[in-house]
């Protein structure tokens, strides 16, 4: 039995109040729990909470192994909480408690209604709006929400002019994905179509959610769409979701909030009552100042009233922030006169609302300047509705440039692209640097007043909505439920352990640091870092062909989730989901002719020809839909389901084929290679095995494993021919092809998952002999397989292989050379470069960058990986 699990917020302590509710997932050991009826919370004092629990994945044996759990909203969230499970008692976590609001979702033929107990919203089955009406206790603070979309047909060079054209998101299906009590999601799909006359064309595929839970007075937003342009003729030029603003009392009781940098706001009303040469009294300028109704005018000084008419309306607000590091806040009292400046700062937060003394709407978008450029519209607050748009791309900035940035030079036949390759490091092919089909989300919050707030909740609810607070298992309940393969909590219990964890410390605090010291910033770049250093002009390689960004090569967003998983730290997890957001859409293909396959490292996030599935693979995206629930990573690991397909329409190895002049791929003899190819099939088949229990799903992934297992030199032969039909190798191959890349996407993780979670004792053979191999001598390879392997390189990463081993096999032989691998590694490596214990000690840490004898992604994750599992599995022979 799982009992009295504890749950902390993820940044130490209770937030003032929960608006929205919360969510997160959590992990049960094998077999304990039967089902999410059995689960349960309580508070720091013992009490019961109202609460819903619903299955992420179960284990093989039917228990629950991972369950989403939400809470309502609360103005007093406890500072931890406790889940239990028993399943004796009915009344679970898919109940609330008697007497308590829950979240209602009412179904007409037209629309949905729901209902959190203090705010209600009408949501369209169809049409133009993702909402109709948004209502706080019965009275409505925003209406006729919708995206919209502008699209220039160039970018002019010289004098040169272009057009711009306006869309709208037209909803094409809409869903109620959970319905209650706690929690209840709605998901709506379509398209931007042109504003106008008649059917026109459309474009930007798009899927929103809204988020409600009980007693919540805010609702989460996400919003995720494909770009799916021509980059040659369309540029996008704006992306909002624009909202209406319903407004009733006199315009010197309508306040405007918006929030600039470090908590401050913008705290003005549309027409001020301050800072005019005739004084309307103490209490109405402090009334208006706080956003409370001001006395009536006949209690005013008359030389004030009696000229109301005489002062200017501000009716348009704009906060536009264009770069990391700049924003301007600016007005204007009507269309078709002139800005004023306001004032302007660095980072903006990202929030602003509308309202009077009746109510009135706010809006906070996630990560707002880091994802610039972003703006913030206010236009009409002098009539009786103004409009409220949350720009998520700028309309003031440079259209979207997705073309590709050079001409090819030439590089039109294999042959050449490969000596491309060879100066570059880029592969290069003409056609392949196409961003159709990548995609990107946001996350907003709106939250309904019922009057003007006071500027402290504002700012609490712009913090909120920036930096959500989440509740996470602690990182000894989420290893002792054995998830995740082989890793341990933090442990500086000796001088040697000590030592590594603070190598783990630095290096990740020095790639937070070049995160904010490079600037790797904007909305198609947030959450990716760069590949390699060049320490000659003191910059990363960013217009060096695959040099440039990183795009999850070798595995930067698995050191980044075990590294949380061991520590939790929240900024290490922001850090981590900031990767997963941009890595799962942006080097991702959603649609088209390579949907499903990811973009290998480039100068462009799409811009490589190598389309693969080491990118895409769910080994990258299921930790943070494990622990958060999140349905929009949901989307992204349903999408691969069919991956395997992928292989009849584009073969990865196609330039470095030895068999090219005969291998032609068909639906019954593939070429799939059993590292990359497989592990991110594995991958696959086994996060939609536990997520769904998928037929097809277990059996490709337990048929496969058994076939690897049969093959003679098992994943040692590096590439099996695969029928897609059966879903099976054929195992009568015989050769020996080694990759030093084979296990550095994540096979290593999954492999050593399989083992526990499915046993097949031919399939575990087969890996301990390529783990027990890969670093053993040349004479060791000879003796066990008749020849010594070539293409052997990154030692440091390989060297948790040998640990494996050496921890499954319980041989202090095979754990020492782990350890001396991993130390070698550092100082001898034939591709690249990596981080050595030497290298890393004090004072010739690499800081400043441009005194570091070498920076690469590649080797810090590697590194990183290899501590943290060589810790977990042969720490005690390092002791």
């Amino acid at each position: 039995m799982a009992d009295n699990i504890l749950i902390k917020w993820i940044d130490g302590q209770a937030p003032a109040e929960i608006s929205g509710g919360t969510t997160w997932g959590m992990p049960f050991l094998r077999g304990t729990v039967p089902g999410v009826e059995a689960l349960a919370v309580a508070d720091v004092n013992g009490a019961r909470v109202p609460s819903q629990a619903w299955p992420l994945a179960t284990w093989p044996d039917g228990s629950l192994k991972w369950a989403g759990v939400a809470l309502p909203a609360t103005c007093s969230p406890s500072d931890t909480y406790h889940v239990t499970s028993d399943a004796g008692t009915p009344a679970g976590a898919s109940q609330t408690s008697s007497g308590s609001a829950s979240v209602t979702v009412t179904e007409s033929a037209d629309a949905f209604t729901v209902d959190t107990g203090v705010l209600q919203m009408v949501i369209n089955r169809g049409g133009s709006t993702l909402f109709s009406s948004l209502s706080r206790n019965g009275r409505t603070v925003a209406r006729d929400a919708r995206l919209v979309s502008l699209v220039q047909d160039g970018i002019p060079e010289g004098a040169g002019t272009a057009r711009r054209e306006a869309f709208t998101g037209e909803v094409t299906a809409a869903a109620v994905e959970q319905n209650g009590p706690v929690r209840a999601v709605v998901r709506l799909e379509g398209r931007h179509r042109q504003d106008g006359p008649g059917n026109g064309p459309s474009w930007l595929p798009f899927v929103v959610r809204f988020y409600f839970h009980a007693n919540a007075r805010s609702v989460r937003m996400v919003h995720s769409f494909i770009w799916d342009g021509d980059p040659d003729r369309d540029f996008l030029a704006g992306l909002g979701v624009r909202f209406t603003v319903p407004l009733e009392a006199e315009l010197h009781n309508r306040h405007i909030r918006i929030a600039g940098a470090d908590g401050g706001f913008l705290a003005e009303a549309v027409r001020g009552l301050t800072g005019l040469r005739r004084d309307p009294g103490a209490e109405v300028r402090e009334a208006q100042i706080a956003g409370r109704a001001t006395p009536p005018e006949q209690a005013w000084n008359p030389e004030v009233s009696g000229r109301l008419h005489l002062i200017p309306t501000w009716s348009d607000y704009t906060l536009s922030q264009l770069s990391a590091d700049g924003f301007e806040l600016r007005k204007r009292t009507a269309a078709g006169h002139g800005w004023v400046g306001i004032s302007g700062g660095t980072r903006a937060a990202g929030f602003c609302s509308l309202s009077d003394t009746h109510g009135g709407l706010g809006i906070g978008i996630k990560d707002f300047w880091q994802s610039h450029p972003g703006q913030l519209d206010i236009r009409g607050a002098a009539g009786s509705e103004a409009d409220l748009t949350a720009w998520l791309y700028s309309p003031e900035a440079q259209p979207m440039d997705m073309r590709f940035y050079h001409d090819g030079l030439g590089q039109d036949t294999f042959e050449e692209q490969l000596e491309g390759l060879e100066i570059t490091y880029e592969d290069h092919e003409p056609g392949f640097g196409n961003p159709t089909g990548i995609a990107r989300t946001h996350e907003l919050t709106l939250f309904a007043y019922e009057a003007t707030p006071s500027t402290e909740r504002l700012a609490a609810d712009a913090a909120a909505a920036s930096t959500p607070a989440l509740l996470q298992a602690t990182p000894e309940y989420l290893h002792s439920a054995g998830v995740f393969g082989d890793w341990a909590p933090v442990d500086r219990s000796t001088p040697a352990r000590a030592r590594l964890e603070d190598r783990l410390d630095f290096l990740f605090d020095f790639y937070a640091g070049q995160v904010e010291q490079r600037r790797w910033y904007g909305f198609w770049n947030y959450g990716d870092v760069m590949h390699t250093y060049d320490f000659d002009r003191h910059v990363w390689r960013y217009d060096v062909g695959g040099y440039a960004w990183d795009n999850s090569e070798l595995s930067p967003d698995l050191w980044l989730w075990y590294s949380y998983l061991r520590s939790g730290r929240a900024d290490i997890f922001r850090f981590a989901e900031a990767m997963t957001r941009h890595t799962g859409e942006v080097d991702v293909y959603h649609l088209g002719p390579w949907k499903g396959l990811g973009s290998r490292h480039n100068v462009q996030h799409w811009g490589c020809s190598a389309k693969q599935l080491r990118i895409s693979t769910p080994a990258y995206r299921r930790f943070y839909y494990y622990l958060t629930a999140d349905e929009r990573t949901g989307d992204l690991l349903t999408e691969l389901v069919h991956s395997d397909q992928n292989f009849l329409g584009l073969d990865p190895v196609r330039k470095v084929r030895p068999d090219a002049a005969t291998y032609r791929p068909n639906r019954g003899a593939l070429g799939v290679g059993l590292g990359t190819d497989w592990g991110s099939l594995a991958a696959t088949w086994l996060t939609d095995w536990e997520r769904t229990g998928n037929p097809r799903s277990r059996d490709r992934l337990l048929g496969t494993m058994a076939d690897i297992g049969a093959l003679k030199y098992g994943f040692l032969t590096g590439e099996a021919l695969y029928d897609l039909d059966k879903g099976r190798f054929d195992t009568g191959r015989e050769q020996i092809s080694v990759s030093h890349l084979s296990a550095v996407f994540g096979l290593v993780e999954i492999c050593s998952e399989l083992v526990d979670l499915a046993p097949d004792p031919q399939f575990e053979h087969a890996w301990l002999q390529y783990c027990r191999l890969f670093l053993a001598t040349k004479e060791e390879q000879v003796e066990a397989v008749g020849q010594a392997l070539e293409g052997i390189h990154l030692t440091q990463a390989h060297s948790r292989l040998t640990a494996y081993a050496a921890a499954r096999l319980q041989d202090r032989d095979l754990a020492a050379r782990a350890w001396e691998s991993f130390a070698e590694g550092g100082e001898h490596l034939n591709h690249g470069s990596a981080f050595s214990l030497r290298r890393i000690r004090p004072p010739f840490v690499l800081q400043p960058v441009d005194e570091a004898p070498t920076v690469s992604t590649n080797d810090t994750a590697q590194f990183g990986l290899a501590v943290i599992q060589n810790l977990a599995l042969v720490g005690q022979y390092l002791d």
